[in-house]
């Protein structure tokens, strides 16, 4: 185990999600759902109307553990293109595909 006291300032590490019990909010849940059915995984950059998903919902969905960043876009530096991870699917309520 990393000893807290050899970290940088302000940078610890998030609880398992499992451990603390935590949910998806209803927003990050329909955000995950929207990968279960993409290749890979791949979650979308966009929400049904075409407007960006929040990046307070990116951001807690991978400090969560249930997406994690997939690749560089080359377009949109500053696009965050995410992947669900398997405890994403879990946190569904989903089975992970082999190798998820």
């Amino acid at each position: 185990m990393t000893d807290p006291s050899t970290r940088a300032p302000g940078r610890r590490r998030a609880p398992a999600p499992a451990a603390t019990g935590l949910r998806p909010t209803d927003p990050q849940r329909r955000w995950l759902l929207r990968g279960v059915d993409q290749p890979g995984g791949k979650l979308p950059l966009f929400d049904p109307e075409g407007r960006e998903v929040p990046k307070a919902t990116v951001r807690a969905c991978l400090d969560a553990g249930w997406a994690a960043p997939w690749f560089a876009n080359p377009t949109k530096p500053d696009w965050l293109v995410c992947r669900l991870t398997a405890e994403g699917y879990r946190a569904i309520g989903k089975e992970p595909p082999p190798g998820a």
